[in-house]
């Protein structure tokens, strides 16, 4: 597994994003809010790298203007079939982070075999916005995915009849609005899953449970505080070893109890990072800023 992660050079607070974001917060961004995100991203990327984690680091470019570039996990995924996905996003400011320099850092380092695109349904005012819309297990190919203004039901079944995906879809609210994104409310790792099971509807959460705990995911679950200090948007990431970690914010970390944490080290070790400016003006954490890059390694005689 590689780390797909951009490093941001004009972050801040997007407004047309914050319109179905109750995540971010809406005040004055200071002029060193750009320099704060760099400083959350370098650090986070240090202590990935620590852990022998493959990141793939590219930069942004000033130019066209993209707030959001951090969170790539929404407009693209890598399928280890050789497929990369491209997804129609619910920003128009959002859609021009698909910047051909991002495509081509990672066509010369992966092979490609095909390409699905998504993005003419923008002109329809039909989204999914990749692995925040849907929330991915890869092992028993199911798509777990809360429906919101950013998560077209139809998508989520275009995209799981293709990639051969058993598609689970409900409702989500928090205090009575759709949650925009399935993974800031539930994160599905190897054996077990942490999820805020309360903010789905009550027709559908037996349901949501009876799959999880089929395919032997034990249930760790968090609250509505704890959803909002992004303890739901995770991710389970292998290093070049193939030992696992859960990787979250330092925020996030520190919501969840004494008893959550030890549950989940159980399992495998947490590495978690400071990310308040980046959550604070963002709307989006650890999980959002990473996108899993699954597609087979060009060998050396193939480089391009």
């Amino acid at each position: 597994m590689t780390i797909l992660m951009i490093r941001p050079v004009r972050f801040g607070y997007n407004a047309q994003t914050a319109v179905n974001n109750a995540f971010q917060v809406a005040e004055a961004v200071g002029d060193n809010v750009p320099e704060q995100a760099i400083h959350e991203f370098d650090a986070f990327v240090h202590k990935l790298r620590d852990h022998d984690i493959d990141v793939l680091v590219i930069n942004d470019t000033p130019e066209p203007h993209t707030p959001d570039s951090i969170f790539p996990n929404n407009w693209i995924s890598f399928h280890d079939n050789g497929t990369v996905v491209l997804y129609p996003m619910f920003a128009e400011n959002r859609r021009l982070e698909r910047k051909p320099s991002v495509l081509e850092a990672v066509y010369n380092r992966f092979h490609v075999e095909q390409r699905i695109d998504y993005t003419e349904n923008e002109a329809n005012g039909k989204f999914l916005e990749g692995t925040g819309s849907m929330v991915l297990d890869r092992v028993n190919r199911i798509a777990y995915a809360c429906r919101s203004p950013r998560t077209d039901e139809s998508l989520v079944r275009a995209f799981c009849s293709q990639m051969e995906y058993e598609p689970v879809i409900f409702q989500a609210v928090d205090r009575g609005t759709a949650i925009y994104h399935t993974n800031v409310m539930m994160c599905v790792a190897d054996r077990y899953a942490v999820i805020h099971l309360a903010c789905i509807d009550a027709e559908d959460r037996a349901r949501v449970a009876t799959y999880l705990q089929r395919t032997g995911k034990a249930i760790v679950a968090i609250n509505a505080e704890q959803m909002a200090a992004f303890a739901g948007n995770m991710l389970q990431v292998e290093n070049k070893q193939g030992k696992r970690f859960l990787v979250m914010s330092s925020k996030a970390y520190h919501s969840l109890e004494p008893q959550q944490r030890e549950l989940l080290e159980s399992f495998n070790p947490i590495i978690h990072t400071p990310l308040e400016t980046i959550e604070r003006h963002g709307g989006g954490s650890a999980r959002c800023m990473m996108a899993e890059v699954f597609l087979p390694l060009i060998s050396n005689g193939q480089q391009r």
